[in-house]
């Protein structure tokens, strides 16, 4: 059987899973953040979600981009870790086409 870092390696020279992977990188990259917040805390999902009064079903779905937090929720998770919360808005590169969002990811 594959490892999932071998067939992500392979799926990424399919154009379709490429583009769709690289058009999901800034969702990966929130996980990744919240993930590396909870860690450097030195805190489990479980730890976690009771700092924030939540569950920890809550902190598995945002931690693997299934639910995309509130500001609020992500100001309660930085309070929890032990970190601070910073949101910027950056330029996009140029060339790169505008991505399409809903009210929900406005």
């Amino acid at each position: 059987m594959s490892k999932v870092k071998d067939l992500h390696r392979s799926w990424l020279k399919d154009p379709g899973y490429k583009a769709e992977y690289d058009r999901l990188d800034e969702e990966f990259q929130l996980a990744r953040t919240l993930i590396e917040a909870r860690n450097r805390a030195g805190l489990s999902q479980a730890q976690l979600a009771r700092r924030m009064r939540t569950s920890q079903s809550y902190i598995a779905r945002i931690e693997s981009g299934q639910v995309q937090p509130s500001a609020t929720a992500l100001a309660r998770f930085a309070h929890a870790t032990g970190s601070r919360l910073r949101i910027t808005f950056e330029p996009k590169p140029p060339g790169r086409p505008r991505r399409q969002t809903t009210a929900a990811h406005a």
